[in-house]
C-alpha cells in the first residue's frame, strides 16, 4: 500500500511497469524521491535534485519539492541559487565548513544591503536627466541618486536611501507633480548570487 502510494505522489505510477534504466532523467529522479520517501522520514535530504533535468522536468521537480514541504522537513543542498529562491523558506550559506548566515532570502537582502535600493523610471519625454537627479535627490532620506538606464521613451533612476526608510510615496510624488510620468518604481534587490558571493569571498569571512 505505502509503495502505491508514494508512486502516486511522485507521479512515476503510470510507468510502474517499466525498467529503471529505460526512464528519463526527469522520471529517475522522481524514482529517487519516491525511495527515500518509501518509510515517511521525518527529514528528506535532497542533493541537487533538479540537476541535467529540462526546464518542463524543473519546473515539475519544484512543484512536487513544494507539495512535500507540507509533510516532510527538506533540505535542499545545492549551488543552483535560482533553485533556492523558488523553492526554500530559508537559506544556510556555508563557506568553508562555517555557517555564514542563516535566514530566509528576503531578510538576507535586506540586512547586507545596508540600504535601501528603489529603481525609478520615469517618461523620457517630460523629464531631464539633470532636473530629474536634483528632484530626486532632494527627497527626504535619500542619501544617492544615479541615472540606471536610457532608453528613447523613459529614463530609469536607482534612488538609494537610508536604511530603514520607506521613500516610495515621496518618491511617485516628486516624480507626478513635476508632470514627468512615473512609469515604474520598485524596490531593488541583491540576487541570491551576489549574496553568497559577498558572504564567500575571502575579505568578508
Amino acid at each position: 500500500a505505502r509503495v502505491k502510494t508514494v508512486m502516486e505522489r511522485t507521479r512515476i505510477a503510470d510507468m510502474a511497469n517499466r525498467q529503471c534504466g529505460k526512464l528519463s532523467k526527469g522520471y529517475k529522479q522522481r524514482v529517487g524521491l519516491a525511495q527515500a520517501l518509501i518509510h515517511n522520514p521525518d527529514v528528506l535530504i535532497l542533493d541537487e535534485p533538479t540537476a541535467g533535468l529540462d526546464p518542463k522536468q524543473i519546473i515539475e521537480t519544484r512543484q512536487l519539492i513544494k507539495e512535500l514541504a507540507g509533510d516532510h522537513t527538506i533540505i535542499l543542498s545545492t549551488h543552483i541559487l535560482p533553485e533556492v529562491s523558488q523553492t526554500c523558506q530559508r537559506v544556510v550559506i556555508i563557506n568553508k565548513g562555517h555557517v555564514v548566515a542563516v535566514d530566509t532570502p528576503d531578510n538576507l537582502t535586506a540586512r547586507l544591503r545596508g540600504s535601501e535600493t528603489m529603481y525609478v523610471q520615469v517618461d523620457a519625454s517630460g523629464a531631464g536627466s539633470d532636473a530629474a537627479l536634483g528632484a530626486l535627490g532632494r527627497i527626504s532620506g535619500v542619501t544617492r541618486v544615479v541615472e540606471a538606464d536610457r532608453r528613447e521613451q523613459s529614463i530609469g533612476f536607482e534612488v538609494e536611501s537610508e536604511s530603514g526608510r520607506d521613500i516610495r510615496r515621496d518618491l511617485a510624488k516628486t516624480v507626478v507633480s513635476n508632470g514627468w510620468g512615473l512609469l515604474e518604481l520598485r524596490p531593488m534587490r541583491m540576487s541570491l548570487e551576489e549574496i553568497f558571493l559577498h558572504l564567500t569571498t575571502e575579505e568578508t569571512v
